[in-house]
């Protein structure tokens, strides 16, 4: 048993990496380690936030500790001080991190824990963003040069890894399948409970609604996919980051769409998976996806474009991969899994993904890299 400190986003804090981290502490005490898990105090600054809240609304996960919340991004004095509070409790530190913003913090961090004796290591999200800006690379690098091991989340996050340089030791594992969200609701009664009538294919587009996420891609599909599909639904259910007043525009003209342009919570989140056919994910970039994992975790097929560590985790077993960027090729994939009854087949294969891509697997791959 090892004395383990997670530091990233966790509850209050709302969004796809909180839940991660949640998943992964459940994961290391049931592999017999000792946690702790440290959060912001201050995550973003309000003025930088694109969504409504940063904050989960919800309460908190019943079986862990709640998370001391330390950090600052933006105030440098909270960061040794986190170091000193992380030392007293752990021998290893487990840092998540996806973006430049927080790479000054990363760094000081890591090497401070270093300082005082504490192993750090690194769950990578992104090494390098979706969206990039000038001294990503840089700040990239001074961020994870501080790690004394990595995992990487796919293989693309792998190859970027390379392209920083990062020379420690490093594991490639798939995001684990998220289990946090319930059990299964059974079709009928899921589309019943979003006043969806049970007839004619349902396709979801889930999560926080961003350019690199590609809608615009799928909303240029969806006209094409009514010809032949004309009971055919688009459910899209998620937050806007950006392009809301284009995103709206374009909806209005078409048919057979249902927006629920806001944060989701947790308890619904079965709702949306349990309502659908297939889960859409035609982003123009990627690493890698925790919404392709949730649908996982529910039986649903994913049909993705080929960017970034998506089509490795789909396969041809769980759902379809088209090419970035291309409507038509889009259009028919969605009109193929309808017309050719693929939904038992590929969710088959959704199922079969709990078990491969599993949280255990994560906890060995950082157990090795950190020397445990």
């Amino acid at each position: 048993m090892a004395r383990i400190a997670l530091v990233g986003p966790s509850w209050p804090y709302r969004g796809g990496i909180a839940h991660f981290q949640t998943g992964m502490q459940r994961a290391f005490e049931a592999a017999g380690h000792d946690t702790a898990a440290v959060t912001f105090r201050r995550q973003y600054p309000e003025s930088l936030f694109p969504g409504t809240t940063q904050f989960d609304p919800g309460p908190p996960p019943p079986d862990l500790e709640p998370a001391a919340q330390l950090l600052d991004s933006v105030n440098p004095l909270s960061w040794p001080a986190t170091a000193r509070f992380i030392a007293d409790r752990a021998d290893v530190a487990v840092l998540s991190y996806w973006m430049p913003f927080l790479a000054p913090m990363t760094g000081v961090l890591s090497r401070s824990l270093q300082g005082r004796g504490v192993t750090v290591v690194g769950v990578v999200h992104n090494a390098i963003p979706h969206e990039r800006r000038p001294g990503d690379l840089a700040l990239g690098r001074y961020a994870l040069r501080g790690l004394e091991g990595a995992v990487a989340l796919s293989e693309s996050v792998e190859a970027d890894l390379q392209t920083l340089g990062l020379e420690v030791e490093t594991r490639r594992v798939e995001h684990p399948v998220y289990s946090g969200f319930g059990e299964p609701v059974p079709k009928t009664d899921a589309r019943a409970a979003l006043s969806l009538e049970d007839d004619g294919p349902v396709f979801l587009f889930f999560g926080f609604i961003r350019r690199y996420k590609g809608l615009h891609v799928l909303l240029e599909a969806w006209p094409g996919v009514r010809r032949w599909l004309p009971t055919a639904r688009l459910v899209i259910a998620g937050e806007f980051y950006a392009d809301e007043a284009e995103t709206r525009a374009r909806i209005a003209d078409l048919e057979g769409v249902i927006l629920e342009a806001d944060y989701i919570p947790d308890e619904r989140v079965p709702l949306y998976f349990g309502a659908a056919d297939a889960v859409v994910q035609p982003y123009v970039s990627a690493t890698q996806s925790g919404v392709a994992q949730i649908a996982f975790h529910f039986g649903r097929p994913v049909i993705t474009s080929d960017v970034g560590g998506l089509a490795e985790v789909v396969g041809d077993d769980a759902g379809l991969v088209v090419p970035p960027n291309d409507a038509s090729a889009l259009e028919a994939a969605l009109v193929r899994f309808i017309e050719d009854g693929l939904e038992a087949e590929l969710s088959s294969g959704a199922e079969g993904r709990r078990e491969r891509f599993s949280w255990g697997r994560l906890v060995g791959a950082l157990e090795d890299v950190a020397g445990l």
